[in-house]
């Protein structure tokens, strides 16, 4: 390299309080999308419309809300509402609730979640997995058919504490909460569900009438067998017929997503035809059960029901908080999804206090847990909705329902009901991503498997539990035991990279230079200080070996990929330097970010670490500086 090269030092950083150091830290914690950004240098009036347009976006967008967009919110909505119908019902029965309390859930939260909700796209109510783990935790300790107003107390007071958990994540912004739920997580995690979801559809497919309450694979599939003589071929044939055309109307939905129109609808039209049926053929006096009567009129209010007291209050707290964990996931996710699409931002921890207050609300109605559901939102989409007016008109069709059409669902039959969750669970079953994040990370593989091994084989919630700790367990692992690799210069360049991943790297004699990516604290320490201790004598060994005439004289580490430091890190840097120097090896630091320099500057145990004689901004420049202290010749391509 011809020319004089001229060595860059290491600056120091610019001095801040400690005010400014825990401000900053905090805003990045709390404050990364700087939600008070539009706020500043702002008129006092002004600050006050924006305020209110921060947490009501429909006054955001509502002043400039034309017909135009009314038409194509109408049409969505009214697309939606016949999904959301026949939905609400299912859901209601797969947690173990009364069937009108899933129309009530479709009709109140839906006309919160317009006022506070930045997804334009979210179509709000029951889902099919809060549905489930409400109803199966719930279970456990009271019996939806024994004490069934207990149990419907029960499930408003976790729907409360849902509410409560999730407004609280927004306001406090700690929505980082949710990011444990790994993607593999999910995916095992739903497919394990829906799996259970299915399985548990065959005492309604089938026609049993005593079933098990336990929720797990083996007690279900040894409930179908051991109830063999209570199967009702006539519910059989209806389930069957009717799971084929549902089955068939999803799969054209998906293949034509122009013709979304026919799977949305095929829920309803399955539900009327059905239910003709068997008012025709009276065949509820030939072994179909019925939903029969259910109530007419509006959501009657249930603040009094909540309890906050008494022997199940634990049991509402944990169910509140895994179903509002759960449901709000699902819910951010699938706004962000068609957020994306559309090419507009969601805001995650708006969406939280909206989906929250929804909750807290709804839990005062009539309502259970709700959130935005996938298969809805898609229907939202492709039929074309504008804003979140669509979920006023879903909200003010299921109005109608509860108010006049109440009478009509008396002879629905309940394996209609069960054949639309099928249809509606299947989709979870992810087999392409399993498989995507099988050729990526086999880790995360097990992660998943190990979701949904434990929703099908012990319960929903301890495998959703057992998914959670193995990632992380994963996440501590890496931070305990963080990559540490030997560079090697790339001949005829001053880069230098991982000696394992570029063959063409070779070491540098005199020189051990090593790269630690990981932030360097209490837990990781002991570890580093062994892997070092292991990487210094692996070169000696290899030296002798080799016979080479070139006793290390420097260990350069880069220090680029540390992002932290705390004291028992400044410890490491000065054991690691006091080590070195009973073996006449110097240490030598590349690049430590701002913070880390900032620590090992101010500790006085370490100043003879953190010399201009020994900091350098890059290992090419490191290495050019100091080759020349060597006595034996270093070659021309490493300097």
């Amino acid at each position: 390299m011809g020319g004089v090269e001229v060595i860059h030092r290491v600056e120091e950083p610019p001095k801040r309080s400690t005010w400014q150091k825990l401000k900053g830290r905090l805003k990045e914690t709390f404050f990364p999308d700087d939600p008070f950004r539009q706020f500043k240098n702002q008129p006092l009036k002004h600050r006050l419309i924006l305020g209110a347009q921060y947490f009501f976006p429909i006054l955001q967008w509502g002043p400039e809300y034309s017909f135009r967009l009314f038409k194509s919110d109408v049409i969505s909505g009214l697309t939606i509402a016949s999904l959301a119908i026949p939905q609400g019902i299912s859901y209601a029965k797969l947690a173990n609730l009364p069937p009108i309390v899933g129309l009530y859930s479709s009709f109140v939260p839906p006309l919160v979640y317009a006022v506070l909700g930045s997804s334009r796209d979210l179509a709000v109510g029951p889902v099919s997995i809060a549905s489930l783990i409400l109803g199966s935790m719930l279970r456990q300790e009271v019996s939806p058919s024994d004490d069934p107003n207990l149990f419907l107390q029960l499930a408003f007071s976790s729907t409360f504490f849902a509410g409560l958990f999730q407004a609280s994540l927004g306001i406090f912004r700690l929505g980082f909460i949710i990011d444990f739920l790994s993607r593999a997580t999910l995916v095992g995690f739903m497919a394990g569900a829906a799996i259970i979801v299915s399985l548990q559809q065959l005492k309604s497919l089938l026609g049993i009438t005593h079933f098990t309450q336990q929720m797990g694979l083996v007690p279900v599939l040894s409930s179908v067998f051991h109830r063999t003589n209570e199967w009702s071929w006539q519910t059989i044939l209806m389930g069957v017929c009717f799971l084929v055309f549902l089955l068939f109307t999803r799969h054209i939905g998906i293949r034509r997503p122009k013709l979304f129109w026919i799977s949305a609808g095929a829920p309803l039209l399955s539900v009327i035809l059905s239910t003709l049926l068997v008012f025709a053929f009276k065949a509820d006096k030939h072994g179909i059960s019925v939903i029969g009567k259910l109530q007419e009129g509006l959501n009657p209010p249930s603040w009094n029901m909540l309890r906050f007291h008494g022997a199940h209050l634990g049991l509402v707290i944990k169910t509140g908080i895994v179903t509002g964990i759960i449901s709000l996931t699902e819910g951010i996710a699938v706004g962000r999804t068609f957020a994306a699409l559309k090419n507009y931002q969601v805001d995650g921890n708006k969406e939280m206090m909206a989906i929250g207050i929804m909750n807290v609300v709804g839990s005062s109605t009539s309502c259970y847990v709700t959130t935005g559901a996938f298969s809805r939102s898609a229907v939202n989409h492709n039929a074309g909705c504008k804003t979140a007016v669509s979920n006023i008109v879903m909200a003010v069709t299921v109005m109608v329902t509860l108010l006049f059409l109440m009478p009509l669902f008396q002879y629905t039959p309940n394996v209609i009901l069960g054949a639309i969750i099928v249809t509606a669970v299947v989709g979870l079953i992810d087999i392409p991503a399993a498989y995507s994040i099988w050729k990526v990370d086999k880790f995360d593989f097990i992660v998943l498997l190990c979701a949904f091994f434990g929703v099908t084989f012990i319960s929903v919630q301890n495998g959703l539990a057992i998914a959670v700790g193995i990632s992380i367990f994963k996440v501590l692992l890496q931070i305990t035991r963080p990559k540490t690799m030997m560079l090697g210069n790339i001949p005829g360049t001053g880069i230098y990279r991982d000696l394992d991943h570029y063959k063409e790297a070779i070491t540098t004699p005199g020189f051990l230079i090593l790269s630690i990516e990981a932030p360097v604290n209490f837990v990781n320490t002991t570890y580093l200080k062994e892997r070092i201790s292991r990487w210094i004598e692996e070169y000696e060994a290899e030296e002798e070996q080799t016979k080479k005439q070139s006793e290390l004289r420097f260990v350069v580490l880069d220090m680029s990929a540390i992002s932290a430091i705390d004291t028992s890190g400044v410890s490491f840097f000065k054991d690691l330097r006091m080590t070195l120097e009973k073996k006449g090896v110097e240490l030598v630091l590349v690049n430590p970010l701002g913070e880390v320099l900032e620590k090992l500057q101010r500790a006085e145990e370490t100043k003879d670490i953190v010399k201009s004689d020994s900091l350098f901004l890059t290992v090419g420049e490191a290495v050019s500086a100091l080759s020349s202290t060597i006595k034996f010749q270093v070659p021309t391509d490493h300097v």
